[in-house]
């Protein structure tokens, strides 16, 4: 809970047959009409609080609110991007809601101060999750050691508090699932922020218990395989999630991305499963809702 507002605690959806394809249509799709949405939508994953929305963020978030995105969760980055994230969750209480942690390209060769403030923030309860956390090997593995340390640190941080975890693992699969696995149990929950995997990864994730796999922008993209990778998968373990301002769905691919986007992602993972827009909206909200309830610690 948080300034009274308590997160509902959703139970997970499941559809065991998949219904026909969605047949709406979104703005900005392939077709020209637009559908009347009436579920809720969650965006797991935004970084609302960044520069580029400096100029228009009130516009940006109200865009959001009028997609039928309700929620809005805000990870972390580092200690420079704390007082902005906490502005933002301020001024909208009842709709972002910010976690707390250490990005891992944000990790060097000595993290002691970052982490104690990180720690420090996260025992005042005012964030409901530990991210963004994880390991990114995309560009170096320069600070692998300190990455994994780090991470690892973060997830017992999680369990001992009973907050979910919010993970990137940019080409760092193996060495990131490794340690959830490793430090797994019935307290470890959360989610593979911007998931891009095989079939195998998704199952490695599910077979962990409490995790979910965070779907973006990606699965819009012609040649990703995210789409064809989903329609094995299916949506039972999803939560949408747009990182915004990067990785916007197509048909905005390489511009600003942003949370108002989250139905044309709902809907192209709709497409991919078998399943209607309403479908996809209440499971990955039911998913998102109990990912991040208040547990008991």
């Amino acid at each position: 809970m948080r300034n009274g507002n308590p997160l509902v605690l959703g139970s997970p959806v499941k559809y065991a047959v998949k219904s026909r394809p969605c047949s709406s249509t979104l703005k900005g799709s392939s077709s020209s009409s637009t559908p009347l949405l009436r579920a809720m939508f969650i965006d797991t994953h935004a970084h609302l609080y960044h520069n580029q929305f400096k100029g228009d963020r009130a516009a940006m978030v109200q865009r959001a609110l009028d997609a039928g995105v309700k929620k809005l969760f805000l990870p972390n980055i580092d200690k420079e991007s704390i007082e902005a994230m906490d502005a933002l969750a301020e001024a909208y209480s009842d709709v972002c809601y910010p976690m707390m942690g250490l990005h891992p390209c944000s990790v060097s060769e000595d993290n002691e101060v970052q982490m104690a403030e990180v720690e420090r923030l996260l025992r005042t309860g005012r964030y409901c999750g530990v991210g963004e956390i994880g390991i990114d090997l995309h560009w170096d593995k320069t600070f692998l050691i300190q990455q994994q340390d780090v991470f690892r640190q973060h997830v017992r941080w999680a369990k001992e508090m009973a907050l979910p975890i919010v993970i990137h693992c940019r080409e760092s699969f193996e060495e990131t699932i490794a340690i959830v696995e490793e430090e797994n149990d019935d307290r470890l929950h959360g989610v593979f922020h911007c998931f891009t995997g095989t079939p195998e990864h998704a199952e490695r994730i599910k077979a962990l218990g409490d995790f979910y796999l965070g779907i973006g922008g990606v699965i819009t993209f012609p040649n990703g395989g995210l789409a064809e990778t989903m329609a094995v998968v299916g949506a039972d373990h999803c939560v949408l999630e747009t990182d915004a301002p990067y990785l916007a769905p197509v048909p905005h691919r390489g511009k600003r991305n942003e949370s108002s986007y989250i139905p044309l992602i709902a809907a192209k993972l709709a497409e991919a499963c078998g399943l209607t827009l309403e479908q996809v909206a209440a499971i990955t909200t039911a998913n998102a809702e109990r990912l991040f309830a208040p547990r008991n610690a």
